[in-house]
C-alpha cells in the first residue's frame, strides 16, 4: 500500500531527492533515511545532503518504482516513484491512485493501467 507518489522531472536523484525530503520534511519532520529502487535512477549515492544534513540512502533491486522514507526505525512512508518519461496522464492517474486510502495496487498496476481499478 502507497502513501502517496513522486514524479521526478529527471532520474538525476541527487539533484531531486532533496526538494522532494525537503517538502516532505515540512509536514511530517525530519526524513533520516531513504530506501529507494536503483533501477530508476541514472546513479543512487550514498547519501544526499538535505538543508545541511546527512539523509542516507539505502539501495533496494526488489522494489520496482517504488520508494520508503524514514523519520525512525518503525517510522515509514512508501511512495510510488514514477518515472520522469511517463506520459502525464498516465501519471496523474497513478498519483491520484497510490494517494487513494486503503489503495492495494502494486507499482506496476498503477504505471501501467491508465483508468481507475
Amino acid at each position: 500500500m502507497f502513501d502517496g507518489a513522486w514524479w521526478p522531472r529527471t532520474r538525476d536523484l541527487e539533484s531531486e531527492l532533496p526538494d522532494l525530503v525537503t517538502a516532505l520534511e515540512a509536514h511530517v519532520g525530519p526524513i533520516v533515511r531513504v530506501g529507494l529502487d536503483t533501477s530508476t535512477w541514472d546513479l543512487v549515492p550514498r547519501s544526499v545532503q538535505v538543508g545541511g544534513l546527512e539523509v542516507r540512502i539505502a539501495r533496494f533491486s526488489a522494489s520496482d518504482n517504488t520508494m520508503s522514507l524514514s523519520r525512525g526505525m518503525q517510522d515509514q512512508f512508501v511512495l510510488l516513484v514514477i518515472p520522469p518519461n511517463t506520459p502525464a496522464t498516465l501519471a496523474a492517474t497513478a498519483m491520484a491512485r497510490a494517494a487513494t486510502s486503503g489503495n492495494r495496487g502494486s507499482a506496476a498496476d498503477l504505471l501501467t493501467t491508465p483508468h481507475a481499478a
